[in-house]
């Protein structure tokens, strides 16, 4: 589904509002996820919110490129809708804020992973001061398929 189930342009305004409040409500509890440092709670509700993102971004393109999809709709609603606009956008923000700290954290978290790691290997082996591991290669293994 890439579109509304809508025949008229109040049915798509409604539909447009009830997925745009669905996503804003997808968006903060993936952000509180993230807040909580536990982003693996997050993953269940992603099938949901691409197929979502997906419709909301089609319908705003396609209200943008005929005004007579939401031709006709009463300022009370036009009014909400912008309202849950603005809230979603918003979210959208919050959310991206919060994907870029779990980037850096996670950045950080490999790079002293990796740092641990290059430290062990210059660590000196041997059994006494100054000894010096030797240059060789542990063993190797090459598996090749055609």
């Amino acid at each position: 589904m890439s579109e509304l189930a809508a025949n008229t342009p109040l049915e798509r305004a409604e539909a447009l509002l009830r997925l745009t409040r669905r996503l804003t409500e997808l968006l903060d509890a993936e952000t509180a996820c993230f807040d909580a440092k536990k982003p693996q709670d997050a993953i269940p509700m992603q099938t949901e919110k691409l197929q979502l993102a997906n419709i909301y971004r089609r319908e705003t393109m396609l209200a943008a490129k005929d005004n007579s999809r939401l031709a006709g709709v009463g300022d009370a609603l036009k009014n909400e809708l912008r309202s849950a606009t603005e809230t979603f956008e918003a979210a959208v923000r919050r959310n991206g804020a919060a994907v870029e700290a779990m980037k850096v954290l996670t950045e950080g978290v490999v790079k002293a992973i990796a740092d641990a790691a290059a430290r062990q290997k210059r660590e000196e082996a041997g059994y006494g001061p100054g000894a010096q591991q030797s240059g060789r290669i542990g063993s190797m293994a090459l598996n090749q398929s055609a």
